[in-house]
């Protein structure tokens, strides 16, 4: 393996249409966190990789606005929509798994969690009842799958035929236009009302529609553009989340010793104060479960993706042409043993023991980004949405936790991710057991 081999140097290897360069080691990992964007660019890392002005649109590509929405507001906004998304959560679970409490019902989880993000996130993105329209919800997963089927379709012709190529493929924009059917006369009806109020009247939307819609109308963009930049923030949602969310709940299911404990953490935690953003906080051991998940597989082997633009030389003297990629040994770095030790075995509360020493409670959280955890990335085109992705995640890895029992159909066969380039893809078609517990209604959402 090309880390274990070129520890705290790099190594490089050959793709289709580039040489990826490899950086390993605190210090060049946060070399190229430090690298200005004129000589390694994030923004043509991931242009490259998917494609972004064919599968998300030339207007998202020039103006990406949405990461600052993000970044600002969805964040800032947490404490009044955390309690929306348990809302719909719970809803949709019950659904999506049902309310057997004498039977175990077999569910397909990689399915299961794209239902179950699509509709807890569209909660906050565009607001009920859209959130729960079947066919909106099909149409958003089908655009984050399209993404990558398109991007991956293109990458495979040289530049010059790409343009021909993404004219031939319709998936993204197939999903654009039937979203715009049921999306359309909500955005409609919404600019009737800022017309009539301006920008506040009583009832006004709280959620990513208003916020796009206020930032989009006034650069005089369309409905249909608008409609395209949701579906593009449901891609960043469902694609990620729903694949972390499978993986934790395989890991679980295959370690079922953890359940109990994580169980007691979250009913006493809700017990006492509710489903809001600073109980979610508080659920140390939920939290652990998720980063120990992300440590051990992860989505990716490589992260900090960046194009080179000019010629650059490493502190250690390696020289990077112009057109090669750099990235950071994502996979090579959580599985390193001078960093996380026994880092073969998946040991869930590692993180929630770390968090437990002297000033340590909250770099060993899930959206802390270091040198040693890169499933975010790193500096400042670290993702804008984690803050929102961990509560949403602890909060459905305790919400199932405490109303369902779950194992897997074989202990001994437990499901295996697929090694796909630089990309980890849980299991598609892996199962799990679900049965409903009985439990105390102060445990539920109000």
């Amino acid at each position: 393996m090309g880390y274990e081999r070129y520890r705290g140097s790099v190594y490089k290897f050959p793709s289709l249409h580039h040489w990826t360069v490899v950086v390993s080691g605190p210090k060049l990992i946060d070399e190229l966190r430090r690298r200005p964007d004129d000589e390694v660019s994030f923004l043509e890392a991931v242009e490259s990789i998917i494609k972004t002005k064919y599968t998300l649109g030339p207007e998202a590509d020039a103006d990406p606005y949405h990461v600052e929405l993000i970044r600002d507001k969805l964040t800032r906004n947490l404490t009044d929509l955390l309690p929306d998304v348990v809302d719909e959560l719970s809803l949709a679970v019950q659904d999506h798994i049902g309310n057997d409490t004498a039977e175990w019902t077999a569910i397909g989880v990689k399915k299961l969690c794209e239902k179950l993000i699509a509709r807890a996130s569209s909660r906050i993105f565009v607001g009920v009842p859209v959130c729960r329209n079947e066919h909106y919800l099909e149409q958003a997963v089908a655009f984050a799958l399209a993404v990558m089927k398109d991007a991956t379709a293109i990458a495979m012709f040289p530049t010059l035929l790409q343009p021909i190529v993404a004219r031939l493929l319709n998936g993204t924009s197939s999903a654009v236009r039937k979203a715009m059917v049921l999306l359309g006369p909500v955005v409609e009806e919404r600019q009737v009302l800022m017309r009539e109020h301006g920008q506040d009247w009583e009832g006004k939307p709280k959620d990513l529609l208003q916020w796009v819609m206020e930032v989009a109308l006034a650069k005089g963009y369309s409905r249909q553009s608008i409609t395209r930049r949701i579906m593009m923030i449901n891609f960043a949602a469902i694609d990620t989340s729903s694949s972390s969310l499978t993986q934790v709940l395989y890991h679980l299911a295959e370690h079922p010793e953890v359940i109990p404990p994580l169980r007691q953490e979250v009913e006493k935690i809700v017990q006492e104060e509710g489903w809001t953003k600073d109980s979610i906080s508080k659920m140390w051991l939920a939290d652990s479960v998720l980063k120990e998940s992300q440590r051990f597989i992860g989505l990716n082997l490589l992260g900090l993706n960046r194009k080179v633009l000019k010629d650059i030389s490493l502190q250690d003297g390696t020289r990077v042409p112009r057109g090669c990629f750099l990235a950071a040994a994502n996979y090579g770095t959580h599985h390193d043993a001078d960093i996380y030790p026994d880092p073969e075995t998946f040991d869930a509360f590692r993180f929630a023991r770390m968090r437990k020493k002297e000033g340590e409670a909250t770099k060993h959280q899930l959206v802390h980004t270091s040198v040693d955890f890169l499933t975010f990335g790193l500096g400042k085109h670290a993702c804008p949405g984690r803050f929102f992705v961990s509560h949403e995640l602890r909060a459905m890895l305790a919400y199932i936790v405490l109303h369902y029992d779950f194992k897997l159909p074989d202990p001994a066969q437990p499901p295996k991710n697929i090694f796909w380039a630089n990309f980890v893809v849980p299991e598609l078609n892996g199962q799990v057991l679900f049965r409903k517990r009985r439990v105390e209604s102060d445990v539920d959402p109000k």
